[in-house]
């Protein structure tokens, strides 16, 4: 047996080592483009901002590793330019001879990748207007850096690689100025949690132009100035381009191959096209979500080695099947880690789930143990009780949490189930009580025992609609009046039993403390005294003051 793979990166490589284990005597060969094989994408930013000083560092597998350990040849700077469906030839040209040959597959994986969003404004093909996509790309980003030393960058996109790259080239002793076309950074997040981040950013000398866009790129020979949708000119010495990629599926396009969401190859749970033999796997290719089935395009490099191994096992016979993704995201900036799994609070109701949220904010392990706090928003549906997804801001701990919801989520947890996981616990590593159990405490009393939450948001929109709303600030008096939600009246928690006569039961009332337990312990109170109409602020004030300041 014969078997083609298009790229040799994530999803290609991890297809053909699959293959070789299942089969010693099929033929295995590989075909990519760029001289780098099996590079740590991931790992480009750091490579760039000399944390990883060694670039075979990314590179740890190269074509004679193949060879040798797997038997499968590869073929670099190997572009195919045409495939026939019908007679299982691909037309493959060797980009340092020009030479254009054939090769018969039996079997065909499609591993394409994806391929940097270039914005359609003039001047973005200058050549200190950079993407980061491959180590090749990176390369020349270090050596503008070495030989033309900028003061300055302009970065635009706050996904993973945009923040990545502020972090770095700040370690570079490089001014960085982050656009973003949303009202936010991190799109990934919802805005309620994406305000941690924009803070912590401007806490490092970070200058964020949030809801602005670039309109055009000028200078000769370099870019030194990036004009704005908004009239604002930012001088600069060099932009990154960082709004996205898209999957590289113009081959399998012209093929016949059926494409799905976003232009990404539509797969079975097989990883096989609606083409016999032909399969595809990784940046180029269509998921779907574990939550409710539905397509969606998500490209990640977890992902990508994970239906490489599926597409390796199908195509020699075995029974292996792609199980769907929930989209888990995490990256470092600077001392912070943000991280997300399933669905956010914007996106599940845009899918028609009815939702409770709750925001957690809760030490990773005990304060005299240098615990750090993080915020945690996790999603929930009200009709069902299951965790929808979670999003976490904070310093240490967060990848723990956050994979602790993608298990939940990924086995239909619903949120009481959280409490009861008997999760590792010493004061090195976790408080007595994980912040993941609290977060399903939480949850559950507000769908199951009557102890509803308010976000921020909804409190506000709640007086906005005229209705009167009783506030009550349970804090102590000092907290009161260093800050307080607007309009609230103070009734410290140790008073609360004394001034429950003097409140009106049949108004609603919003209790919150600092961040939720005395907020909870107040409201539990006025329900326990005939009170029908009573809310928890989520977060409690805390959580309240990042909302007022975005």
């Amino acid at each position: 047996m014969n078997i083609l793979i298009i790229g040799a990166v994530a999803a290609g490589t991890s297809a053909a080592a699959k293959a070789r284990r299942n089969d010693e005597k099929a033929e295995i060969k590989i075909y990519d483009m760029d001289y780098d094989i099996s590079y740590s994408g991931c790992g480009l930013p750091y490579y760039i901002g000399e944390e990883i000083q060694d670039r075979d560092e990314l590179t740890p597998r190269n074509a004679e590793f193949f060879k040798k350990k797997y038997n499968v040849d590869v073929f670099r700077r190997h572009e195919v330019l045409k495939i026939n469906t019908d007679q299982k030839i691909l037309t493959i040209k060797n980009l340092d001879t020009n030479n254009v040959f054939d090769e018969r597959y039996d079997k065909l994986v499609i591993a394409t990748g994806a391929k940097p969003i270039v914005p359609d404004i003039k001047g973005a093909e200058k050549s200190n207007v950079f993407y980061l996509r491959n180590v090749m790309q990176a390369d020349k980003i270090k050596e503008y850096i070495l030989s033309h030393k900028p003061k300055s960058a302009v970065i635009v996109g706050t996904g993973f690689i945009g923040l990545e790259m502020t972090e770095n080239l700040k370690r570079l002793g490089i001014q960085v100025t982050l656009i973003e076309r949303l009202d936010q950074v991190t799109p990934g997040l919802d805005s309620d949690m994406a305000v941690y981040v924009e803070k912590y950013l401007k806490s490092k000398d970070i200058n964020l132009i949030l809801g602005d866009s670039v309109a055009e790129l000028k200078g000769e020979p370099f870019i030194s100035e990036v004009v704005l949708e908004s009239g604002k000119v930012l001088d600069t010495d060099f932009v990154i381009m960082s709004i996205g990629v898209k999957p590289n599926t113009e081959l399998a396009k012209n093929a016949g191959i059926e494409l799905g969401a976003k232009g990404s190859i539509r797969v079975n749970t097989k990883m096989m096209t609606n083409i016999k033999d032909i399969y595809a796997c990784g940046d180029c290719t269509e998921s779907f979500s574990v939550i409710n089935e539905k397509s969606l395009y998500r490209p990640l490099g977890s992902t990508a080695n994970k239906m490489g191994r599926i597409s390796g096992d199908q195509l020699t016979g075995g029974s292996l099947e792609f199980r769907g993704i929930l989209g888990t995201g995490i990256f470092k900036v600077f001392d912070m880690t943000v991280a997300q799994t399933g669905f956010t609070e914007k996106e599940a109701q845009s899918e028609g789930f009815d939702t409770v949220v709750c925001h957690n904010i809760k030490p990773d392990k005990p304060a005299y143990y240098h615990g750090k706090e993080m915020v945690i928003k996790a999603v929930a549906d009200k009709n069902t009780g299951k965790i929808l997804g979670a999003q976490i801001v904070g310093y240490t701990g967060v990848d723990k949490r956050i994979d602790v919801f993608v298990t939940a989520i990924t086995f239909g947890a619903k949120a009481e189930d959280l409490f009861h996981l008997d999760l590792a616990y010493a004061p090195p590593f976790s408080t007595t009580k994980d912040p993941v159990m609290y977060t399903g405490m939480i949850l559950d009393n507000a769908m199951n025992r009557g102890r509803k939450l308010i976000t921020p948001k909804e409190l506000n929109e709640l007086r906005k609609s005229g209705e009167d709303v009783t506030v009550i600030d349970a804090r102590v008096k000092r907290q009161y009046e260093e800050a307080h939600v607007e309009n609230a009246i103070s009734i410290p928690h140790g008073e609360f039993r004394d001034n429950v006569k003097n409140l009106n039961k049949d108004k609603i009332c919003v209790t919150y403390c600092n961040k939720g337990v005395t907020g909870n312990a107040a409201q539990n109170i006025l329900i326990n005294s005939g009170f029908k109409k009573v809310y928890n602020l989520s977060g409690g004030h805390k959580n309240y003051k990042a909302f007022e300041n975005k």
